[in-house]
């Protein structure tokens, strides 16, 4: 019985088929059928060589196909990852713009507020003329019932010269007050900002800092399962090299594949 070329459609035909030829072999070997044993012994020498090649084709087709699903799966993640810490970044950065808008309308409305309180009530509210510049419109006045009215505009141009002297030194007194509250109030106001931008830098630093501890697990968990099923790999290519004839389809255990970034940052 002549060895004739099969197609087998699964690993167990192949081994039946294997079976069955050797089974052949040993009987025309028995019987002394010596050409045809000889057929028998190249076949299954073909068949196995082959069937060995097709094994290790298919483990490294399956180890790569196995790498690839563990990068795929990391990239994913990674992808998770930043889609998720991005959005936080930008819910951070949203509130803390809403908060100094908030912060910097309620400064600019109590300024305001502010500055028409003390120009009120800063005193003196108005001018307090001097002894000196009561007394020569008095003798202004005088002058001009007596109808010395050349004394009298002589006088009153010297009194309105002293009036715009006090008024000036009293305004520019005044304003001096004023402006001094004004700067204390508005030295307040920058503290309580700079308080607040404090607040959100430190948030934002932290945030960071939880993004950046969270990214080194991610990585150091790719790491870990990269290695682990490079070296289960190695040990079933081992084992195949050394068992040819005996290596079965084996799958790599995947149990400790990355997993996903949805518990990342909390």
């Amino acid at each position: 019985m002549a060895a004739q070329p099969v197609a087998p459609a699964d690993e167990a035909q192949i081994q039946d088929f294997l079976e069955v030829l050797e089974k052949h072999r040993s009987e025309c070997e028995r019987m002394g059928k010596y050409e045809e044993a000889e057929l028998a012994k190249t076949r299954l020498e073909q068949l196995r060589t082959h069937e060995e090649n097709r094994r290790r084709e298919e483990l490294r087709s399956q180890q790569l196909a196995e790498r690839l699903g563990v990068e795929e799966a990391h990239m994913k993640e990674l992808q998770e990852f930043n889609e998720i810490w991005d959005k936080k970044v930008a819910d951070f950065e949203s509130h803390a713009a809403n908060l100094q808008n908030t912060l910097g309308g309620r400064h600019k409305q109590e300024h305001m507020s502010f500055m028409e309180k003390i120009k009120k009530e800063t005193t003196p509210r108005t001018p307090r003329w001097s002894r000196e510049l009561l007394n020569l419109r008095k003798i202004q006045d005088t002058l001009a019932k007596q109808k010395k009215y050349s004394e009298a505009q002589k006088t009153k141009h010297q009194a309105d010269n002293l009036e715009i002297k006090e008024h000036g030194a009293w305004k520019a007194k005044r304003d001096a007050k004023i402006a001094a509250l004004e700067d204390q109030f508005l030295r307040k106001q920058a503290l309580e900002m700079h308080g607040l931008l404090k607040r959100i830098q430190s948030g934002r630093e932290e945030q960071k800092h939880a993004r950046k501890t969270e990214l080194e697990r991610l990585l150091q968990r790719y790491h870990n399962v990269k290695t682990q099923l490079e070296s289960q790999q190695t040990i079933i290519r081992q084992r195949a090299e050394k068992f040819p004839a005996t290596a079965g389809f084996e799958r790599t255990s995947t149990m400790s594949r990355p997993g996903t970034a949805r518990n990342a940052g909390r």
